[in-house]
């Protein structure tokens, strides 16, 4: 659809349109077009619309979603006993990335207006979140985006609490997360998309589409995530776009020669987490250099274009993630991949590019590119797009137990996610479980997303361990089984205990002073097997050989006084 095209359906429909629409597409609305804009998109269609407010920000501004079908299916519990596919279209979690919120109204006004993709809501619900990143998208200021083309001024990347959404979805710190999965455990979508505009170096390429599963999930919702993805890329193709499957983010920043590589998002991010829920996840990334108008116009096509696959394909697409929620459901045998890269192996491609030259600065003393958009020019690079796991973990053959001390603050966590467990009435003195001890510990020096991240070494191990009355137990037999063996699994990147949540347990409380550690030390080398193991980490360590704090540590780990619990990982595995 054209910009003539739509500044005329604008004008046909005025009462339903945008700022956006109305100015061109010079500007974006503020956040106080929202409510009174859904309110009369409900007036004009009362059957088919409905205002749902699902959460507050910090800044006490209400969360705001638009339902729409004809399906007669308007409420969540509606759309659960009726089976109907719901699709969640998402603007604005990077609010100065601001184009979903203008395009969703776009869309949803020609559908219900019958103008495009007729008879497409009588089979779908589509809830729709304009800006879900309320707060930082009243930060509104001209340079937000200084890599943008537009629109005049827009939001802000972070929230009020500058925490960044699209890195929260498994932490679930920020309260507008809390909100924003409530709404997806009541609605459950079978699809989200989650509308972006990229960073990076200027292009002709209008749009990226990634998805899963599609590299990663189970293995049914995987094969039929190939051909979502193939034909959302192959509508934009006909509508005059010029769309990747991988995110154009040079692997050498401002070097067009070093190409790209693939990728698969951890859980941290949208795209990475609902496929953990069984559920298909869709990020949309616009390209930034192109005019707000085009960017709009791409993300229009891209929710009508969601829209007709679901109304044609959804109920199949519903019977696999049914299927696979049957399979985890099971308790059967399954491995998770926690962490992935691109291989060496790649393919030279042609990207469509501009012409560029790269010379020395006097400023920064680097390379300055520069690119030339008025002459189109053709690169060769390579794409890494080979992506395999480099973590992984085997669930656990019953599941896990959270120790009485931390089961309230993992059971909110567990809660907002929509997991089950259970709290056990019932001492179990004894049990059989595996305990993780870590070998190494490294706590980041620098917080990350209002975090200090953790990382450890080490493997389960079988043990007899005292499991106290109030512990959780979080059964692997339930359809987010790889949602709970990530969030469970030390060595994932995005495992609670990646994120600090343990980090206490990796903090010595008692100390062994110097001159008792000395004596203990000659008490131990008595036994020529600590002697031998002793002179063993002289010879191969030399940062432990030159510091006396190391070498006594070593033996005053080994005395009787030593903190059992130290460095334990409070969760354990179970086997049944």
């Amino acid at each position: 659809m054209s910009l003539p095209a739509l500044a005329a359906a604008a004008s046909a429909s005025a009462g339903l349109t945008t700022e956006g629409e109305r100015s061109g597409f010079i500007r974006t609305g503020r956040y106080d077009e929202l409510q009174p804009l859904i309110e009369r998109f409900a007036q004009a269609y009362p059957q088919a619309v409905r205002l749902e407010t699902f959460g507050v920000s910090p800044e006490g501004r209400p969360l705001l979603a638009m339902v729409v079908s004809r399906t007669g299916v308007l409420s969540a519990d509606q759309a659960r006993r009726k089976d109907v596919p719901v699709l969640l279209v998402q603007g604005g979690i990077h609010s100065g990335e601001i184009e979903g919120k203008d395009a969703g109204f776009i869309a949803l006004r020609e559908m219900l207006e019958g103008k495009v993709a007729p008879k497409v809501l009588d089979q779908v619900v589509i809830v729709f979140v304009p800006v879900y990143n309320v707060d930082g998208h009243e930060r509104f200021r001209a340079w937000n985006r200084p890599n943008q083309n537009g629109p005049a001024q827009m939001g802000q990347r972070a929230t009020a609490q500058n925490l960044n959404l699209n890195r929260d979805y498994i932490k679930v710190d920020a309260p507008e997360t809390r909100a924003m999965l409530d709404l997806v455990n009541r609605w459950d979508p079978i699809v989200t998309l989650d509308i972006h505009a990229t960073d990076g170096a200027k292009f002709q390429h209008d749009a990226s589409i990634q998805m899963e599963p599609l590299h990663e999930g189970d293995a049914g919702l995987m094969q039929l995530g190939q051909k979502i993805s193939d034909g959302l890329l192959g509508q934009l193709r006909k509508q005059g776009s010029t769309p990747l499957p991988f995110y154009p983010s040079l692997l050498k920043n401002d070097d067009p020669t070093s190409g790209f590589a693939d990728n698969v998002y951890l859980p941290r991010f949208s795209t990475g987490y609902f496929q953990l829920r069984n559920r298909y996840s869709i990020l949309l990334e616009t390209h930034s250099w192109k005019t707000y108008a085009q960017r709009v116009e791409i993300a229009r096509n891209t929710i009508i274009d969601l829209a007709s696959m679901a109304a044609r394909d959804g109920a199949r697409w519903l019977q696999q993630a049914q299927a696979a929620d049957q399979l985890a459901s099971s308790g059967a045998p399954l491995t998770v991949p926690l962490d992935f890269k691109a291989t060496e192996t790649f393919r030279t491609i042609d990207f469509l590019g501009y012409a560029y030259t790269r010379t020395s600065s006097d400023v920064s003393g680097g390379l300055w590119t520069q690119y030339d958009d008025s002459k189109p020019q053709v690169w060769k690079v390579p794409l890494y797009d080979k992506v395999v796991p480099t973590v992984s973990a085997d669930a656990p053959g019953a599941g896990y137990i959270v120790p009485a001390a931390y089961a309230a603050k993992v059971a909110d966590l567990l809660d907002a996610h929509g997991v089950r467990y259970e709290r056990l009435e019932a001492a179990r003195p004894g049990a059989p479980v595996e305990v993780f001890h870590a070998a190494t510990v490294e706590l980041a020096a620098k917080t990350f997303e209002s975090r200090q991240r953790a990382t450890v070494t080490g493997q389960w191990a079988g043990e007899s361990r005292d499991v106290a009355v109030g512990s959780l137990y979080v059964p692997i037999a339930q359809p987010k089984a790889r949602l709970v063996v990530t969030l469970f699994e030390p060595l994932g990147p995005d495992s609670l205990l990646a994120w600090g949540m343990f980090n206490s347990s990796f903090q010595q409380q008692e100390y062994m002073e110097a001159y008792v550690a000395e004596a203990v030390a000659r008490e131990q080398l008595r036994d020529p097997e600590m002697a031998k193991a002793f002179q063993a980490r002289l010879a191969s360590d030399a940062a432990f050989a030159a510091s006396p704090a190391q070498r006594l540590a070593f033996f005053a780990r080994r005395h009787a006084s030593a903190e059992p619990a130290l460095n334990l990982y409070p969760v354990y595995r179970i086997a049944r």
